[in-house]
């Protein structure tokens, strides 16, 4: 579908052909056009699947956000000053035209309207502006593709992103900002401006970031989790930062995908915010997640992937990155539900890798350890996600995405806990990390303890307490095999102790920032104790 568009309400004037809501066909031959060069290049693989480059951003660059604080935004947005950067209106203009400047210059860009959030009284019609046309192969796979009905009506978009990965800030210094590279949003004018990057997740988690300003305000949860719906109309809801398992263990053959990273929870249940998958490939097997390894296909699109002479994905090569992805559209998952809804969630998992291998595989929470291990947001970061993170790192993300979170993290703590409380939802902590044996947790004992949460058995087991972590996790489960409590992992149990001190008091002192009320006071006994 072509047709033309003003983008001259944007400040976008310039010599160039515009391609309007491209289909998958006509990205395709742009992106494989042989007089691309440099990361414009996409590559045809053995797979069907067209694979390209990011350059040397090959994850998202936080340092280089920034909102801008207005009116609007002075009061709303949680101005943490690391997460969510202020800069002026000023340096706002600038950025946008050095985005103008370049997109003007273009000789052909692409305009792609989509949706993001399934339902149509809280989704945000987001029209994006490129010149990569790969680019507008990754939105176009991963928001919600409206028909072509919902694109005849579609007017006037709530956001704009004018994405300029070939323009770089000169005056970054000046201005007092962390590089030439930027990404900016403005909620006055609703816009977005990437400059310097040419990674594609600026553009999905930028809207995520969006969605978790206004779904909030509006009393609905704004979720960085996956979720899938059992043939009962059981909703389970997975929270977990990058590389914890959140898309793996969504993609249940048993259960039915609503999404597979970001969601919201209103009056009618949980939706999926995005129209696609974003799955990260390293060591990718058939064996261990068909479904992605088949999604992979013509229109999926592979990022950053070592693709061999023959044109074979090396899913194994980590040079390029460790942070290797795919996006497809939801539909390459075979057992969805279509519109990405269900009813309200029963079970809520909490993901975390735990690198200190103190955690058990599983722990049963009450409803205060719930709101704890929510604000507390444990895992490890493990690499490549984020520039400049090649080893594990223990981390603490408030709601299990503290990177995208533009009001302050009780917000959300309080919107979830509000739902779960309402519709008697129960709350889970599952390491998918390490334990004494220096061995990651099995993929298999980690799907059999999801098994046992969603068919209800954990709750009906054999308890223990496990010290210090504070926590309750079951003594057996079916098909798990016997590391249930930590401790029994180690030679010698006082490792296990020395550890779990250590993490303990990484818990307790990240906590303290919550602890300006009585209520975050309240949950401190629910945390982990250290030895008296």
């Amino acid at each position: 579908m072509s047709k033309q568009i003003d983008l001259s309400k944007y400040g976008i004037k310039g010599n160039f052909e515009i391609v309007h809501n491209p289909g998958y066909e006509e990205l395709f031959k742009a992106e494989t056009d042989s007089k691309n060069e440099g990361f414009d290049k996409g590559v045809v693989t053995t797979t069907g699947a067209v694979a390209v480059d990011t350059g040397k951003f090959t994850g998202r660059s936080p340092k280089d956000r920034y909102i801008v604080k207005d009116a609007t935004t002075q009061d709303t947005i949680w101005w943490d000053g690391t997460i969510n950067k202020p800069v002026s209106t000023g340096i706002w203009n600038d950025l946008k035209a050095i985005s103008i400047s370049q997109l003007s210059s273009s000789k052909k860009l692409y305009v792609v309207d989509t949706f993001c959030g399934t339902n149509e009284n809280t989704r945000l019609k987001v029209r994006f502006v490129m010149e990569v046309a790969w680019q507008a192969h990754f939105v176009t796979n991963m928001f919600i593709r409206p028909s072509l009905y919902e694109l005849e009506n579609y007017g006037e978009p709530d956001f704009v992103v004018l994405n300029a990965s070939k323009a770089t800030n000169p005056k970054w210094k000046e201005q007092g900002l962390n590089s030439e590279v930027f990404v900016c949003f403005n909620l006055t004018e609703r816009m977005q401006v990437i400059g310097g990057t040419w990674y594609g997740g600026e553009m999905k988690k930028g809207m995520f970031a969006m969605q978790n300003y206004y779904l909030p305000l509006r009393g609905i949860a704004s979720m960085h989790c996956s979720a899938n719906v059992g043939e009962a109309g059981d909703v389970s809801i997975f929270f977990g930062l990058s590389g914890t398992g959140k898309t793996t263990l969504s993609a249940d053959p048993k259960r039915f995908l609503i999404g597979d990273d970001e969601h919201g929870w209103d009056d009618k249940g949980v939706f999926n915010l995005e129209g696609g998958c974003y799955a990260k490939v390293i060591n990718l097997s058939k064996e261990n997640e068909p479904d992605i390894w088949r999604a992979i296909r013509r229109d999926a699109l592979l990022e950053n992937v070592v693709i061999k002479a023959d044109g074979t994905p090396d899913f194994s090569d980590d040079s390029k990155t460790e942070n290797t992805r795919v996006s497809y559209p939801i539909y390459f998952i075979n057992k969805i539900v279509l519109p990405s809804r269900a009813g309200h969630a029963k079970k809520v998992i909490y993901l975390s890798a735990d690198a200190f291998g103190v955690l058990p595989p599983v722990s049963i929470l009450d409803e205060k350890q719930a709101q704890y291990h929510f604000l507390c947001g444990f895992t490890s970061k493990l690499a490549g996600t984020e520039r400049g993170i090649t080893e594990p790192v223990p981390s603490f993300s408030p709601a299990f995405g503290e990177a995208f979170l533009t009001l302050h993290p009780t917000m959300y703590a309080k919107t979830l806990v509000g739902k779960m409380h309402e519709h008697g939802a129960k709350a889970y902590l599952v390491n998918t990390g390490w334990n004494g044996t220096g061995k990651r947790i099995s993929l298999k004992d980690t799907r059999a303890i999801i098994d046992a949460i969603i068919d209800g058995s954990i709750d009906k087991t054999e308890t223990i307490h496990v010290p210090i972590m504070n926590l309750t996790a079951p003594k057996t489960l079916k098909n798990v095999s016997d590391i249930l409590d930590p401790r029994s992992t180690y030679t010698d149990v006082k490792e296990w102790e020395t550890k779990a001190v250590k993490l303990a008091g990484m818990y307790i002192k990240n906590f303290e920032q919550y602890c300006d009320n009585d209520a975050a006071i309240a949950l401190i006994p629910s945390g982990p104790q250290l030895p008296k």
